[in-house]
């Protein structure tokens, strides 16, 4: 397993709940096309399930 995740924001957060908003926001996920590199953990791992359906993820 790689030690560090790529993950990609490809579909914008209007019209999602707060919560997800919260979860992005944690990411540092902020505006469509935005990559951050984040360490692969079971904390970020969780994170990027519950918007799995907005982001890409690259190991």
């Amino acid at each position: 397993m790689s030690a560090e995740l790529k993950i990609t924001l490809v579909r914008s957060h209007i019209g999602t709940t707060s919560k997800q908003r919260a979860v992005l926001n944690g990411l540092g996920l902020t505006k469509v096309n935005k990559t951050v590199v984040l360490k692969n953990t079971p904390e970020i791992v969780g994170m990027v399930q519950k918007v799995s359906h907005m982001v890409k993820v690259v190991e």
